[in-house]
């Protein structure tokens, strides 16, 4: 399914019935990577998964990539299903969107899991972003990425775009202040080895949202939940979406 959102055409799938879950795929990902967690839609759920603006089958803005307008166009699609409220998993450049989504309208989010996104760029996230290139990746990869990125520019453009965040400081800025509007439920998801963000931004996170819970990943990288890890993954998140794990306020 497409919808348009200003300037960007969204593709999206939706699948499953019950609570509205949000899947929101890392940058340079795509909606359905959420089949490497799940082998099928979580029971009890409605699963919504939009490639984000420039990946997969969603087109590219006409300006540079930016989470907070990847987070407007996002809102724009659950107001078009008639969501008024969901809960989120979103993974590295997808929880940046998250984060955005529930500051900048706590009421729309009942909860969310974080996964390995910063509230800001790190110095080694900046040094390995200024240089970051398909030649960084082994030769399975680069074709993966490909294959999800068909159209011709598209894949060099994403590579351009991450280059970018480099020299970016008012996009991923979420301030402690910002962070205690946060009023979802909040599961914080991390790995101790990260190449990216230090395990210190999850414990940043941890202590200015309000009630959040932090799952450090031992000998986790970053996304630490596939492979091998996704059964614990499946086995720790569901029962909190489902709100088992829920603090009374």
């Amino acid at each position: 399914m497409e919808f348009d959102s200003g300037d960007v055409r969204l593709r999206y799938a939706v699948t499953g019935s019950g609570e509205p879950l949000l899947w929101l795929h890392g940058f340079m990902g795509a909606g359905a990577d959420w089949l490497h967690l799940f082998p099928e839609t979580p029971s009890g759920f409605r699963l919504i998964a939009p490639d984000l603006p420039g990946h997969a089958g969603s087109s590219s803005p006409t300006r540079p990539f930016r989470f907070g307008e990847a987070a407007d166009h996002v809102a724009a699609l659950l107001r078009h299903l008639g969501v008024p409220r969901v809960k989120i998993i979103g993974l590295s450049g997808g929880g940046i969107v998250a984060l955005h989504l529930a500051t900048r309208d706590p009421d729309l989010v009942d909860a969310m899991v974080v996964i390995s996104a910063p509230p800001r760029f790190p110095p080694e996230a900046r040094a390995i972003q200024r240089q970051w290139s398909a030649e960084m990746l082994p030769p399975s990869e680069r074709a993966r990425l490909q294959a999800t990125h068909a159209r011709t520019g598209q894949l060099d453009w994403l590579f351009a775009e991450a280059r970018g965040f480099a020299d970016s400081h008012d996009d991923v800025d979420f301030t402690p202040e910002r962070l205690a509007c946060i009023t979802a439920d909040t599961l914080i998801v991390f790995g101790d080895r990260d190449p990216f963000y230090p395990v210190a931004l999850a414990v940043e996170l941890h202590q200015h949202i309000r009630d959040a819970r932090l799952w450090v990943v031992p000998n986790g990288g970053h996304g630490p939940v596939f492979g091998t890890m996704a059964p614990a993954f499946r086995e720790t998140v569901l029962p909190f979406l489902r709100g088992a794990w829920r603090v009374a306020r």
